[in-house]
């Protein structure tokens, strides 16, 4: 067995207070453990509304679109739609002009559970621009979605379809 050279506690040190991948997936975690709670009179999850949210859309997207949308892969979202087809939220139906293509609806009931979460999300979301008033919340946005969109020569799809503004 070879022995490795021990890294230094400073450098540890560094990377706490440094690293933005850390200093993000921290902030993430608690920015989801604040919705979930905010959420849950609603009977959602963070996840569950940003993914009903995704379906609430002109025309019933395949499920590659919402994953582009939430940032998440295709499997990952599978398994995550199971759950609300199960409660209702969601529906997956055959595209009419490509019988290979499934498109998730987003069903009356998912309709109305977003309906009653949404004046939850939009009070504690004003808390939270609120509490990030003095450091300029558009640019966070900004900066986010930046780290988000794929780096130049990376292969990816885009965060969201901007042609589809309308309701």
């Amino acid at each position: 067995m070879t022995e490795l050279s021990a890294i230094p506690y400073q450098t540890t040190l560094q990377v706490r207070d440094t690293c933005l991948c850390l200093h993000a997936q921290r902030a993430a975690r608690a920015l989801a453990r604040r919705f979930d709670e905010a959420l849950r009179p609603a009977g959602l999850t963070n996840e569950q509304f940003s993914f009903l949210m995704g379906l609430n859309r002109p025309h019933p997207p395949q499920i590659g679109e919402v994953a582009a949308l939430l940032g998440a892969d295709r499997t990952t979202l599978t398994a995550a739609l199971k759950p609300m087809v199960r409660r209702g939220w969601a529906e997956v139906a055959i595209d009419p002009t490509d019988r290979r293509v499934r498109r998730i609806l987003l069903s009356d009931a998912g309709r109305a559970r977003l309906a009653a979460a949404m004046p939850i999300w939009t009070r504690e979301h004003a808390a939270l621009e609120a509490e990030l008033a003095s450091s300029d919340p558009a640019r966070l946005r900004r900066d986010l979605t930046t780290l988000a969109s794929p780096r130049p020569g990376a292969t990816a799809p885009g965060l969201c379809d901007n042609q589809e503004t309308t309701s």
